[in-house]
């Protein structure tokens, strides 16, 4: 099995201790387990909204070169000839030492596999917060194109795009042919990109769930351990991978290292 884990840090990121922490961990996690490490550090997809109709500030994709960066990712698509299995993983995500393969609790059958955040043990705090956003991205979808996010006491079904994984083969199908640029593109999701309505802060997350569901992509619901929300999972002691999904709300904004990784 060849088997990939890609990575983006691009710009400013790439001065961040906790980035280089990071990425350096996942580095030595793909030696362990004898997978290729690829981290992308020049923008390449370039995907800018519409400035006719894009509800986005302008200093929020201007200030990137005239693109947005949350997109770079999805460069990873045009490399599923060339894998077997390939996980995107950003670069905010921290992988301890003695975590198993994670490629290896992938099933075969499935094309997508990713972690649910309604699925994670996590503080009453971060439940209401995902109770309010799922309802801001996803309500206006519910019904629509026969999609369908299962709302429930806990909010709408929706996973955390921060660590997902392709079995290549399955997944290539739902591209429909088309390249990485050619998908992010469509018109379908012209008005995520754009930043309309309650999409205005919206990330490649909501038109990723937005395809899962609309395309009925064949998805494995993955164990939380692998996508450890940190400051929101209350085990992420019991975390493999912890993501420290808001950097700019941490101490120092993590850039005091040593401390943030003994809190872990």
């Amino acid at each position: 099995m060849k088997r990939l884990i890609y990575q983006v840090c691009l710009g400013k990121q790439i001065d961040s201790k906790l980035y280089a922490k990071c990425i350096e961990s996942v580095s030595n996690y793909c030696q362990k387990h004898d997978i290729v490490h690829y981290t992308q550090q020049i923008p390449k997809l370039k995907i800018k909204p519409d400035p006719f109709t894009s509800n986005r500030s302008t200093e929020s994709w201007q200030k990137h070169g005239g693109f947005l960066p949350i997109y770079e990712k999805e460069n990873a698509f045009d490399l599923l000839d060339e894998y077997d299995q390939i996980a995107i993983i950003d670069a905010d995500i921290y992988i301890r030492e003695d975590a198993e393969n994670i490629f290896d609790h992938m099933l075969d059958e499935y094309a997508f596999g990713c972690v649910f955040e309604r699925e994670m043990p996590i503080t009453a705090k971060y439940a209401e917060k995902i109770r309010n956003y799922s309802r801001m991205q996803y309500e206006q979808l519910q019904n629509y194109n026969r999609t369908q996010f299962n709302p429930n006491h806990l909010g709408y079904e929706f996973a955390n795009m921060g660590m997902i994984v392709l079995n290549c083969k399955n997944f290539k199908p739902y591209l429909q042919g088309q390249t990485a640029k050619e998908f992010l593109t469509r018109m379908e999701f012209k008005d995520f990109v754009d930043g309309i309505g309650p999409w205005k802060w919206s990330t490649d997350q909501t038109l990723l769930n937005y395809f899962l569901k609309k395309y009925d992509v064949p998805t494995q619901s993955l164990h939380w351990k692998w996508n450890g929300l940190y400051g929101a999972n209350t085990k992420i002691e019991e975390c493999s991978f912890i993501h420290f999904f808001l950097k700019d709300l941490l101490p120092n904004q993590g850039e005091n290292v040593e401390e943030l990784m003994k809190k872990i």
